[in-house]
């Protein structure tokens, strides 16, 4: 059975537009992009900076450290082979955000 954890609102989301959450021993940056939410590991596969530290460009999510720019679905890397792992999300009816860190084949 997955398990959710239930880590923002929404709303929260559509104002700041990026946050940082705690999972257990896991940091999972979350983004609110073009009315979507987000899920990927908080630090960057690259340079090891926090990504809910980057910006959002164009869609993608841009590390602050060299700039590396991420697919926020794919958790892909433009131009590189490494990618950033992503979680889950699930958004309620009444606006909570969830997300499970089990691998989204996983997922029932």
């Amino acid at each position: 059975m997955t398990a959710w954890h239930d880590v923002a609102t929404v709303k929260d989301l559509e104002a700041r537009k990026k946050t940082s959450v705690t999972v257990g021993d896991t940091t999972v940056a979350l983004f609110w992009i073009r009315g979507t939410v987000y899920a990927l590991a908080d630090t960057c596969v690259h340079e090891q900076r926090q990504l809910s530290k980057g910006s959002i460009l164009f869609g993608k999510i841009v590390c602050p450290g060299h700039q590396w720019k991420f697919d926020p679905a794919t958790g892909e890397a433009d131009g590189q082979e490494r990618c950033q792992p992503t979680f889950p999300v699930r958004v309620t009816d009444d606006g909570v955000v969830s997300v499970s860190l089990e691998p989204a084949g996983a997922l029932r």
